[in-house]
């Protein structure tokens, strides 16, 4: 049976976010600007309202009517000790044992609540998430050359990157499992450090050449070497681009998988390149592109060396 969502619109304070962030990062305009004709007066004395009186006690009327609504969303004062002790907020979607009832985040949830955008985003978790990979999205998986990783450490310290490479570099292992390769040359391990604390990853695959559309693919992560993948998987290629055999792979269990919708994805056209592979020039490899080297860092030793 398909579970209803309650009406959450009864009150303005119930539709107040009761999350950890500031009150400052959550006083945003919404980007709805127009209303529809017959609604307008109805919706503009509410948003007042709910504005908590910004601008004026009165109801908009003539061209305010369509301007966006200020709403005055402040967490209350106990948010604030409550993110300091990692207390998480309460999702407003949540069962009443507590168990999440829908994807995304409570963050999300709740700003979704204050911001009344509940109906869109349930069509959007209705018509667009799964919890796997459906075949059109393996099949978009198995052509794409190219990925954003999201990660985070255990302290929620975070940290972007790309990968790349011939186009199936990423491995379809199934409808809920993928994985990417890791080569030789990655000394910094920026990816794999935040995985080894935080298994949490999120993963942003862009057709920015055909299609213009791109994949979300957010789950667990584990790391496995080469080998020990190679005995689960034995179908993994054996032939890579230069003869760059992958030292481990990062296999990612699928939690959430949804579209990145083509509207602000740009065109681009793939041309020839030479690529100095193997150099150790600095300015070939772009190692030193934004000048940042003999910089002083606030990590290196501020005494002087003794000779």
């Amino acid at each position: 049976m398909r579970r209803v969502i309650a009406d959450w619109l009864t009150s303005t304070e119930a539709r107040r976010p009761t999350g950890t962030a500031t009150a400052e990062l959550l006083e945003l305009e919404l980007a709805e600007s127009t209303l529809p004709a017959s609604s307008q007066s109805a919706d503009a004395t509410a948003g007042a309202v709910r504005s908590g009186s910004v601008g004026g006690s009165d109801a908009p009327s003539g061209d305010d009517a369509t301007r966006p609504t200020l709403r005055a969303v402040t967490p209350p004062g106990s948010a604030v000790e409550k993110s300091a002790a990692g207390e998480h907020p309460e999702d407003p979607f949540a069962t009443t044992g507590g168990e999440a009832q829908l994807p995304g985040s409570a963050g999300e949830h709740l700003l979704q609540r204050a911001y009344d955008t509940e109906k869109r985003a349930r069509r959007f978790y209705d018509d667009q998430v799964l919890d796997h990979l459906n075949p059109r999205m393996k099949e978009f998986v198995s052509d794409t050359d190219l990925a954003f990783i999201a990660t985070a450490d255990s302290h929620g310290e975070c940290d972007s990157s790309l990968r790349a490479g011939p186009a199936g570099f990423i491995e379809v292992l199934g409808d809920r499992h993928l994985a990417y390769p890791e080569y030789r040359g990655n000394g910094v391990m920026a990816s794999l450090g935040n995985i080894s604390e935080n298994p949490h990853v999120g993963m942003l695959l862009v057709d920015f050449v055909t299609e213009l559309i791109g994949l979300h693919v957010n789950g667990k992560a584990r790391i496995l070497e080469d080998a020990d993948l190679r005995a689960i998987h034995p179908h993994l290629p054996a032939e890579f681009e230069r003869g760059r055999k992958p030292e481990r792979w990062v296999v990612v269990q699928v939690e959430e998988a949804y579209i990145h919708c083509r509207k602000h994805i740009p065109r681009m056209e793939p041309v020839a390149r030479n690529r100095s592979w193997g150099t150790d020039d600095v300015k070939r490899k772009g190692g030193d592109y934004f000048a940042a080297k003999g910089t002083p860092r606030p990590w290196h030793d501020p005494q002087p060396q003794r000779g």
